[in-house]
């Protein structure tokens, strides 16, 4: 009698627990993607080390942020990056330098063995989300360094991009900011003098 009670008490629990399973948000999973067009190779443009490239630690991890104000954040109900969103962001921005600066001689730290830099940019991204109601937001600082390893340029980005509210468009505005991070270092890089290619840049900083 008591093993039946236990079963007849146990089946609403069940009833509830695939209730929820069959509740649960479907999961959809995402890449940052940009617009720019494949550059023809070039062995004259100049040879760029991205990095080391840093990522806030809110931002180390495998479900999209959604921003409500200054001060929450939430973790999406369904929202996941389909795989690291550095190498993400690392692999835009490479793309999108190699596009702006026509130039293929590019590599991401710590990818540096053998490869003589003429420039290395350090980043620092301490803000990268958005949220239903808040626009897309980017925040960076980064510092450009010469052949010789020495500072010639730095700045604090801070970059807003609106949206439609759907994770698909929140997305896609945040893949455009990091475009837009990629032309200004594009434009930093062009400023410096040409280097030759034996005077590597001190790429362990």
């Amino acid at each position: 009698m008591s093993q039946r009670l236990l079963h007849v008490a146990f089946l609403p629990l069940a009833f509830l627990l695939l209730g929820a399973c069959s509740s649960a948000p479907p999961q959809q999973f995402y890449q940052l993607q940009g617009s720019a067009t494949p550059p023809t190779p070039s062995a004259d443009g100049p040879a760029v080390l991205l990095g080391p490239l840093q990522l806030a630690d809110y931002l180390q991890r495998e479900s999209l942020m959604q921003r409500h104000s200054l001060q929450r954040l939430d973790i999406s109900a369904s929202g996941r990056w389909a795989g690291s969103l550095q190498n993400d962001i690392g692999q835009l921005l490479l793309a999108t330098l190699a596009s702006d600066l026509h130039s293929s001689r590019l590599a991401l730290y710590p990818d540096r063995i053998g490869f003589p830099a003429q420039a290395q940019i350090i980043l620092h991204i301490s803000r990268l989300d958005s949220g239903p109601q808040q626009p897309a937001v980017l925040e960076a600082r980064w510092r450009l360094l010469d052949a010789r390893g020495e500072q010639r340029a730095s700045d604090l980005l801070h970059l807003q991009q609106a949206h439609d509210g759907s994770l698909d468009g929140q997305v896609a505005a945040q893949g455009q900011l990091v475009e837009q991070l990629g032309q200004q270092l594009a434009r930093a890089v062009r400023t410096l003098p040409a280097a030759p290619l034996d005077n590597p840049a001190a790429a362990a900083r």
